[in-house]
């Protein structure tokens, strides 16, 4: 099985730890104690306001500076001479709405250090947890593109750390249950924290060429064997990401217009490339295989390599030059990699030659 950087694209891996939908979300919501404290106060509020109206001479905002007054036990006295009905209802006023008060604010401080508390601890839990990561893949940017790629790689079951600078985003994505570290991409801190040490791949997906040209720049500073694809806007930044270190470049604007034409001229085929590129079809999935020279099939024609198994191969690369449907009496060098669409159990067994 091909090592290193392309290891992890191949379909068969299982993520090593659930999503982290639950804990996350009760975190940030307020919670119901806090609701129903704040729905007393505003109804305690509003009951002595309109009550203050009925009984006494007090218009709208002396009556509801009067409900503050008491409620909040600020001792100011009376906004106007009280009789005998506004005395007995500011008692009452006093007895309920004063502990109603209380109890809102107790909620408010209860909910601010518990609120403050498991956002701590979830944090620290996601530090942990993506320092105990090895050969995942780091997302940089939760744009459209890098949500896509998320999606993607959390259905093919890949491990993958989000590197997101804007707080509202990171939010987005963590309620989605990813792991992710708030920070500048293109700063070593921020690649380290999210262990690129550990990371065969990295996908450079922010908004701006400039941006993936030093994040690509200062992850190939961290760990050169990364594998980097970076995402392009401009044709002409292509060569400057490329002298950056990166391994691949990929402009959506380009494969969209692509795939549109090939939707226009040919749907079947372009429905074809939709369902081989979901990466799996039932019990098969599609993966690579690199022939080393250590692994016993170079020199053996494609014909040989496949005997004895069901695996389909779709097509295989050599240096820059890809070939489609492969002749079966075509002798494999070190170097090819091999595209598949077999069972899990058949790619496995291609991996232990005898």
């Amino acid at each position: 099985m091909r090592e290193g950087r392309s290891s992890n694209r191949l379909v068969l891996s299982r993520p090593r730890h659930g999503p982290l939908r639950s804990g996350k979300v009760q975190a940030l919501a307020p919670s119901t104690r806090l609701l129903v404290a704040l729905a007393l106060f505003t109804l305690a509020i509003g009951v002595g306001t309109v009550e203050y109206l009925l009984i006494s001479e007090l218009g709208p905002l002396d009556a509801f500076c009067q409900t503050m007054i008491t409620l909040s036990t600020v001792g100011y006295g009376e906004v106007e001479p009280f009789g005998r009905a506004e005395k007995i209802f500011t008692a009452f006023l006093i007895v309920f709405g004063v502990g109603t008060a209380l109890y809102a604010l107790s909620a408010i401080v209860q909910e601010t250090l518990e609120g403050d508390l498991r956002g701590q601890l979830y944090r620290g839990r996601e530090r942990m947890r993506i320092g105990q990561l090895n050969g995942h893949t780091i997302i940089c940017g939760f744009g459209r593109v890098g949500q896509e790629i998320a999606r993607e790689l959390s259905e093919r079951g890949i491990d993958i750390v989000l590197i997101e600078a804007q707080q509202s985003q990171s939010e987005r994505a963590r309620k989605l249950g990813y792991l992710v570290v708030e920070g500048d991409a293109t700063q070593e801190d921020t690649l380290i924290r999210a262990q690129l040490g550990t990371a065969p791949t990295l996908l450079a997906a922010l908004d701006s060429d400039p941006g993936n040209t030093f994040t690509t720049l200062t992850a190939k500073s961290i760990n050169a064997s990364c594998h980097v694809v970076a995402r392009v806007a401009l044709p002409e930044n292509v060569a400057k990401m490329q002298l950056a270190g990166a391994d691949r470049t990929v402009s959506p604007s380009r494969i969209g217009a692509r795939r549109m034409v090939l939707s226009a001229l040919q749907p079947a085929a372009a429905d074809f490339m939709d369902t081989i590129g979901t990466g799996r079809h039932g019990d098969r999935v599609l993966a690579e295989f690199e022939v080393t020279g250590g692994s016993g099939f170079a020199g053996q024609s494609c014909g040989d390599f496949l005997a004895g198994t069901g695996a389909t191969l779709l097509g295989l690369r050599r240096s820059d030059e890809v070939i489609v449907d492969p002749q079966a009496d075509r002798r494999l060098e070190p170097g090819d990699i091999l595209m598949l669409l077999a069972e899990e159990h058949e790619i496995a067994a291609l991996g232990r030659p005898s």
